[in-house]
């Protein structure tokens, strides 16, 4: 039972979907779908089944915690940590089999001691800094000493584009490329190069290299630069008005009384605000759509809830639904809309979504609520 009006709806169909288009774009490359951020604000546990269904060899993450919460739902699936985990709790991931990204000669130690204690290998991905300068190995010694640890089954050797222009993705795939054609001069070998994310996957195919890792595509959120494909947007948040105000020409609404009424109007509360993940600086331009009528945010943004403005549709009443992020069909605000009136991208709109409002999973026309247990998403 939804114990609140306020609901973030899933499509684990238009999921299904997306995933089904990537596998085909990446042809015999490897799909790493990343589901950081609690599964950019979709649910990570709930959304795993659907990707691991529809062709993912790995699923990511950016840290250790999320790792875990995947692996306590799911044992025995591939998992790996794009991001950084701290030495201490290196041996953490390994004993869980959770495969993580190291960088330094003393990552590659530690996860080569534990292995030779153990007697079982532990796999790790190399991480290469090709001009991000975020995380990674610039050091070709260093890198094959790395790869020659005793027990460490070094997989896969990955970097990450800045996505500063054509001219900047192409210097830096030639230095991934280069440091790879190093190592094999070394003798070593990779099973994944990994290189591209969603955009660099979609824009250029020589990106793809043996494996992809997408992100917002998964989740139908477009942000191409020159390709396309067509996903759909998996993601609906709505809520319902919970009271209606009828106000006269010159009162003011919500905090400060930053908005005032230029005519007279109906004014209506709705349960949402920006501790749900809705950005605050949508005052004075954000909307709801209610009825198929755009209506409009005002007054300050509360932590809990917001109020809009229903001149434009006299018929709402108490109840009513109201669609905070829809598709962008049918006046809806879709998440690049939201973006762009926020003034960030899309992957902040969805990642900040908090865990507040329940998430709603519809698959084959039916609905279901998040369970206490993901043995209703298993396949």
């Amino acid at each position: 039972m939804l114990l609140r009006d306020t609901v973030i709806k899933v499509d684990l169909d238009d999921i299904a979907y997306n995933m089904d288009l990537i596998r085909k774009m990446a042809g015999s490359a490897a799909v790493m779908p990343v589901i950081k951020a609690n599964g950019y604000g979709h649910g990570a546990v709930p959304i795993a089944a659907t990707l691991m269904k529809h062709g993912a060899s790995y699923l990511a993450v950016a840290t250790l915690t999320e790792a875990l919460e995947l692996r306590e739902a799911w044992p025995d699936y591939p998992l790996f940590i794009l991001g950084h985990t701290p030495d201490r709790l290196l041996p953490l991931a390994a004993e869980n089999r959770i495969v993580s990204t190291i960088f330094s000669i003393e990552q590659g130690r530690i996860l080569s001691d534990l292995a030779c204690k153990t007697g079982r290998s532990v796999k790790a991905h190399l991480k290469v800094d090709t001009g991000f300068h975020r995380l990674g190995a610039t050091d070709l010694r260093q890198m094959a000493a790395v790869c020659r640890l005793p027990g460490l089954d070094v997989e896969g050797i990955f970097s990450h584009l800045a996505l500063a222009g054509s001219e900047e993705n192409e210097k830096q795939y030639r230095q991934f490329c280069a440091v790879i054609q190093g190592l094999e001069k070394e003798g070593i070998t990779f099973r994944y190069h990994h290189l591209a994310d969603s955009i660099s996957a979609v824009d250029d195919p020589k990106y793809r290299m043996d494996m992809i890792r997408p992100g917002a595509l998964v989740f139908g959120l477009r942000g191409f630069h020159k390709g396309f494909l067509p996903v759909r947007q998996a993601l609906t948040f709505e809520t319902r008005i919970s009271q209606i105000h009828r106000i006269r020409k010159g009162e003011g609404v919500g905090y400060d009384y930053l908005w005032t009424a230029p005519a007279d109007t109906r004014i209506g509360t709705l349960p949402f605000g920006y501790a749900d993940g809705y950005p605050r600086s949508m005052r004075g331009k954000g909307y709801v759509t209610i009825r198929g009528v755009k209506c409009p945010v005002v007054g300050v943004i509360c932590m809990d809830q917001c109020m809009v403005d229903l001149a434009g549709v006299p018929e709402a009443r108490e109840g009513d639904r109201a669609v905070i992020y829809g598709n962008g069909r049918n006046n809806t605000m879709s998440i690049a809309e939201a973006a762009e009136l926020a003034g960030t991208n899309k992957n902040e709109i969805v990642s900040r979504l908090a865990a507040r409002p329940p998430r709603v999973y519809i698959a084959g026309g039916s609905a279901h609520s998040i369970p206490s247990s993901v043995s209703a998403f298993r396949t």
